[in-house]
C-alpha cells in the first residue's frame, strides 16, 4: 500500500472568505506552482470548493490535462463564528488541545478527522495533489506526523506545498516547496 499525496497551500488571496479570489500576485504564484508541478507525477487535483483554492489548482489540473474535483472537506477550518481579537493566542490553544472548541467553530481533532478520511479514502498507488488552507493543511500534516503544530502552521508560506507518502502504516512527510521558485 502507497499513496503520495501532495498537500499544497493556496496562493496569495484577497481575504478568508470562502469567495475571496487570488490577488494579482497569487494568480502569478499559481502559474509558478503549476511549472513546480510539471516534474511531478500527479493523476488527480482535489481542492476545497473556496475560490482561492480552485484558481490555486486550476494551472496544475490545466497543464496535467486533468479535471480538478472538489471536496467541501478540504475547506477551511472553522475557528469560531465569534471575532476574537486574540485569535492568534486562541489558534494557538487549538494545537495544544485538539479538542478545544470555540463557539461555532471546529475543534483541531474534528478538522483532522475530516481531512484525513480524504486521504484514507484515495485507493492505494495514488498520486494527488490536495489544495487546501494554512490551518486544514497543518493539521493534515500533523495526521502523520504529531510534532507538526502550530509554529509550523506560522512558517508556512502561500503558497506552499508538502508531500507525504504513506506506506504501509507509516509516513514520510517532507516540505518540497522552495521559496525561490516565485523569484
Amino acid at each position: 500500500m502507497e499513496k503520495t499525496i501532495y498537500i499544497v497551500r493556496h496562493c496569495s488571496a484577497e481575504g478568508q472568505s470562502p469567495h475571496a479570489d487570488l490577488t494579482a500576485e497569487g494568480i502569478v504564484q499559481a502559474e509558478k506552482l503549476a511549472e513546480f508541478f510539471e516534474e511531478l507525477e500527479v493523476e488527480r487535483v482535489i481542492s476545497s470548493p473556496f475560490i482561492r483554492a480552485r484558481r490555486t489548482a486550476e494551472p496544475i489540473a490545466d497543464r496535467k490535462q486533468i479535471h480538478i474535483e472538489e471536496d467541501s472537506r478540504l475547506a477551511e477550518r472553522t475557528l469560531s463564528t465569534r471575532a476574537f481579537e486574540d485569535w492568534l493566542l486562541k489558534l494557538e490553544d487549538s494545537f495544544l488541545d485538539v479538542h478545544l472548541k470555540y463557539e461555532g467553530g471546529e475543534s483541531s481533532h474534528e478538522a483532522m478527522e475530516r481531512v484525513c478520511n480524504v486521504v484514507d479514502e484515495l485507493p492505494d498507488g495514488s498520486k494527488v495533489a490536495l489544495v487546501t488552507h494554512g490551518n486544514l493543511m497543518t493539521l493534515l500534516l500533523r495526521c502523520y506526523d504529531e510534532r507538526i503544530g502550530f509554529q509550523e502552521w506560522q512558517a508556512l508560506t502561500n503558497p506552499d506545498v508538502y508531500r507525504v507518502q504513506v506506506m504501509d502504516g507509516s509516513a514520510h512527510v517532507e516540505r518540497i516547496w522552495k521559496e525561490e521558485v516565485l523569484h
